[in-house]
C-alpha cells in the first residue's frame, strides 16, 4: 500500500491560457507539470547550471554581458547566474503567471528570492516565441529551458521555436556573437544540424550525466559577428 510520502500533494493547480500547471510536493521535492506532462523538480539543478555557465564561457569574456533566460521553471538558472557578478541585466521571459506568482510569494520563494531581490533581474511575463521575433540585437546569451528539449516539446505553440524560422528569430535577437544555449533531457543530432542550417557557428552539445538514463544535454550554438 502506498504511503503518503509516495502520493504527490497538489499545491496549487491552475488553468492558464497554454493549458493547466500544477504544482505539487513529492516527499522533498517540488514539481511542475504541464499539461500533464513532467517538467521539472528541484532535487539537482546541474543541467541548469550548465546552461548558464556554457553560455558565459562561449562568449569569451564579454563583458557585463546581456542573459535572457527562456522559462523561470523552479528557478534555478535565475539563481545560478544572479550569484555571477559578470552577468550583467538578467531578463527571464515566463508566459505562465502562476509560475511568477509561486517565486514570488509561494513555495519556490525560497529557491529564487534573492535573485528576484537583484537589482540586475527583470520578469517578463510573455510568450518567449513572441518576443524573440519583436526583439531584434538585444541580447548576449539566450539560455532556453521552456521545454524538455528540441524534439519535447510542452506545447504545440513551442514547436516553431526550434525550427529555421524560430532560430532565425532567436538569432535576431541576439547581438552579434551572441549565443544560444538549448537545455534538452536528450541529445538531438538532428537539432545540431538545424543550428548549422539556420546560420548559427561553434555549434556543439555538452553532456550533463544523470542517476539513470541517457544524459541531459546544452546545445550551444554562436550567431555569426
Amino acid at each position: 500500500m502506498p504511503t503518503s510520502y509516495d502520493i504527490p500533494e497538489v499545491l496549487d493547480r491552475r488553468e492558464g491560457p497554454y493549458g493547466e500547471v500544477v504544482l505539487r510536493r513529492h516527499g522533498n521535492l517540488l514539481q511542475i507539470i504541464a499539461n500533464g506532462c513532467f517538467l521539472m523538480d528541484t532535487s539537482d539543478g546541474r543541467s541548469e547550471r550548465l546552461l548558464v555557465d556554457a553560455a558565459l564561457e562561449a562568449l569569451d569574456g564579454r563583458p557585463r554581458p546581456h542573459l535572457l533566460i527562456g522559462g523561470l521553471g523552479v528557478g534555478f538558472s535565475l539563481a545560478h547566474a544572479a550569484a555571477n557578478p559578470r552577468w550583467g541585466r538578467i531578463t527571464v521571459v515566463e508566459r505562465e503567471h502562476a509560475v511568477i506568482d509561486w517565486h514570488r510569494d509561494g513555495p519556490l520563494a525560497e529557491l529564487s528570492r534573492e535573485a528576484l531581490r537583484d537589482a540586475r533581474t527583470q520578469i517578463l511575463e510573455a510568450d518567449l516565441v513572441s518576443h524573440v521575433n519583436e526583439t531584434y540585437a538585444t541580447y548576449d546569451a539566450l539560455c532556453l529551458d521552456i521545454d524538455n528539449g528540441p524534439d519535447w516539446t510542452v506545447s504545440e505553440d513551442n514547436d516553431g521555436l526550434y525550427s529555421p524560422a524560430g532560430l532565425a528569430g532567436c538569432a535576431r535577437a541576439l547581438k552579434p556573437g551572441g549565443v544560444l544555449a538549448v537545455w534538452s533531457a536528450q541529445p538531438s543530432p538532428t537539432f545540431e544540424e538545424t543550428l548549422w542550417n539556420a546560420g548559427f557557428q561553434r555549434v556543439r552539445t555538452e553532456e550533463i550525466p544523470v542517476a539513470r538514463g541517457v544524459p541531459d544535454v546544452v546545445h550551444l550554438g554562436v550567431r555569426p559577428e
